[in-house]
Formats: C-alpha cells, structure tokens, sequence
C-alpha cells in the first residue's frame, strides 16, 4: 500500500516542558485546569505470571465470565460496551448506559464504570458521561476519560480508591484520547485548538510535577491515538494525514521517523505496555514493530485490535468472512487461541499479561447463560 502524501506533515517537538501556572478553583470553571493534586500512588495489585488467576478470584477456570452485571449479579439494563483490562487481570474498566448496575446510577448517557473481579464488586466511576472508551491504569487505580464540559471537552481522572478527581490541563482548548502510565502519574493526551488556531498537540503530563511535555503539533484534527507505555518512556502515535506511526522516547528526547519506513501507509492499534513492541496496521495486514531491533513481524490478513503488556500476544480480527470474530495469537509461537466464534468487537488495552484474560463486548445472548438483557455485554474470556 503506497503512502498517501500530503503537504501538512507534523511538526515533532521534543524536550519542551513547563510547569503548570495555575491550579486555583476558579481558573477550574472555565478552563481544563488541574483542580486536585494528584497523590503518589500505590499500587492495589502487582502484574506477573501467576497474577492474573489470582486476582480474577483464586483457581478460575478457563471460561467466559460477563463482566457489565450488578455486584450482586444482576445483568445491565442497557448496553454496555468500550472495555479495557488492567494487566493483572483483575480489573475492568467499561461504560455502560445501563442504569441498574450501581444504586446511585439513574440517569442515562454512557457512565463509566470498574468490576473488580476478584471481590465481584462493580463500581461506578464519577457521574458525568463518558465521550470515549474510558482508560484505567496498569495498576487499576487510576480511570480517566473524556467529558464535556461547557464548550470544550476536557479529561477527568478518578482516584478508585479514594474518589478523588482531577482535571487534566487543556489550555482552553479540548482534549481528548488519553492514555494513562501504570501508576496514574502520566497520562498522554491529544489536545485539539480551538479557532483561530487549527490542528492538535500530543502532549504528556505528570500529575506530581506538573511538568507537561509537547511530542508533537499536528496541523489537522484526525485521531492521533496517544498511546503510552507503563512506565511513561515510551509514547506511541500517529499522523493519521500523512498515513505514518512514530514513537517518542522521553528519556532519548528524539523522533526518529516513522517506523513503517517511508513509503508505507500505517495506522497506529496500539505501543505494548512494556514499550517494546508497537502494532500497526497497514493494508490488509497487521505489523508488530520490535522496539529493540528495528524489524516488524507481519500477520497477515488481520487487522490487529490490541497487544498484551508483554508484547507477546496479538488479539486480532481476521479479515476472512465465516471465522471467528477475535483472535488470540503468541507471536512467539505463531498458534492461535479462539476467543469468540460470535460477533465480538474489542479495544485496545483488552488483554491482561501473558495473554491470560481478554475483554471483549458482544450483543450475542449465547456466551454465558442465562443473558436474556437483549443488550451488547462486556465479557473476560480467561484463557488457563
């Protein structure tokens, strides 16, 4: 597939940091500013090999689990879609126009809400509703997402634990698309200006510091889909104009180019949590590009949907008719896992570690028992 060139490229902008000028209450009214200082974080559950039956609830088996129910079991009322997994497994970030799923949520519109599937409890995130796929943080303590707020949209990120919000810092302008490092502390976002000015910043901030670091200046408003690693080394994005994928590395302060080389068309799906892998998709095809050496494993006829923490394993959709809908490959061992033979969509950040559990949303009524909501569900496919 030949790239489709344009003359408005982007202008990369590496190194540059401020501080915040402004964290008063009123400054909070009419602008995205920070309204809270965040606190150091702490982290509820640790990844790794053996985390994820643990914390999905002690020796689970392999099996499908609905994940968009009341903490005492009772199914959504309405639909419930926009998942993602922290790499541990345990929890599960989705939203829901569902109104039954928590006691304090009677109004409609997308809510955001978390299943802590080792306790079974379903919580809801905030009351304000979401405009996009809500993000969690690798260690599940952190939620934020998009809201409207006046004229512009701005970033709210909640403290699970303790139900604390801050805003993230939008200029004025609107932002949206954030991606959130393993602790809270980072999060990469797209700000998006407002007239007379055009175009969008990708941006990463520390909530600790305030110190806000600009990657780059986009010259058009297409979804440059930040995508942060769980360190916050590494940023993953794209220039959905100029048809090309880069990654910014914060400790090197350089963009080498984009990493599909110059003459391929490329869209970003979504950087490994570890930083070291990055899928693509290009064509018809799938790539997934090795940090460390340079080179791309190429699956083809998939369309990549999401890559777990260690960059092992592909969650993917064929492109053939008459299959399954998602595809579990390890990309080690070039072997396929079914995760559902029904139509079945999911996000990015939708497999945990070592490709133990998988998120995915579907309206069929048929996974899991009992599914008579007649409404799409969230469900956790846990693999061994």
């Amino acid at each position: 597939m030949t790239k489709r060139m344009t003359g408005r490229m982007a202008k990369r902008v590496t190194g540059r940091t401020a501080g915040r000028t402004s964290r008063s209450a009123t400054v909070a009214v009419v602008a995205c500013a920070v309204v809270a200082v965040w606190p150091g974080a702490t982290a509820t559950a640790s990844a790794g090999s053996a985390a994820g039956v643990d914390a999905a609830g002690g020796g689970l088996g392999a099996g499908v689990e609905r994940i968009s129910v009341a903490s005492d079991g009772t199914q959504a009322d309405d639909a419930s879609a926009g998942a993602s997994i922290t790499p541990d497994g345990r929890h599960v970030v989705f939203a829901s126009s569902a109104k039954n799923l928590t006691s304090d949520t009677s109004t409609g519109g997308d809510k955001v809400f978390v299943r802590d599937r080792r306790t079974g409890q379903t919580g809801r995130i905030g009351y304000l509703t979401t405009l996009q796929p809500p993000a969690i943080s690798g260690d599940g303590e952190h939620v934020a997402y998009p809201v409207q707020w006046m004229n512009d949209v701005r970033i709210r990120q909640y403290q699970v634990s303790t139900g604390r919000t801050i805003s993230a810092d939008c200029s004025a302008h609107s932002c949206n698309q954030p991606s959130l490092g393993a602790d809270g502390r980072h999060i990469a976002l797209a700000i998006r200006f407002k007239a007379p000015l055009s175009g969008q910043r990708v941006e990463v901030q520390d909530w600790n510091t305030g110190a806000k670091q600009t990657v780059a200046d986009l010259g058009h408003t297409l979804p440059s889909r930040p995508s942060l690693s769980g360190d916050a080394r590494r940023l993953a994005y794209q220039d959905a104009q100029a048809e090309d994928v880069f990654v910014w590395d914060r400790t090197g302060g350089t963009d080498p180019g984009p990493i599909e080389g110059p003459a391929k068309a490329a869209s970003l799906v979504q950087l490994s949590d570890d930083g070291g892998k990055v899928v693509y998709l290009s064509g018809s095809d799938t790539y997934v590009h090795d940090m460390s050496s340079g080179t791309a494993q190429q699956v083809p006829d998939a369309r990549g949907v999401a890559i777990d923490p260690t960059g092992r394993y592909l969650l993917y959709a064929p492109q053939a008719t008459g299959g399954p809908s998602l595809v579990l490959r390890d990309l080690r061992r070039g072997t396929d896992e079914t995760i559902s033979d029904r139509p079945a969509s999911a996000g990015t950040d939708a497999v945990s570690a070592d490709g133990r559990d998988v998120v995915f949303q579907s309206a069929a009524d048929d996974i899991v028992p009992g599914d008579t909501n007649g409404k799409p569900d969230v469900f956790v496919r846990h693999l061994y």
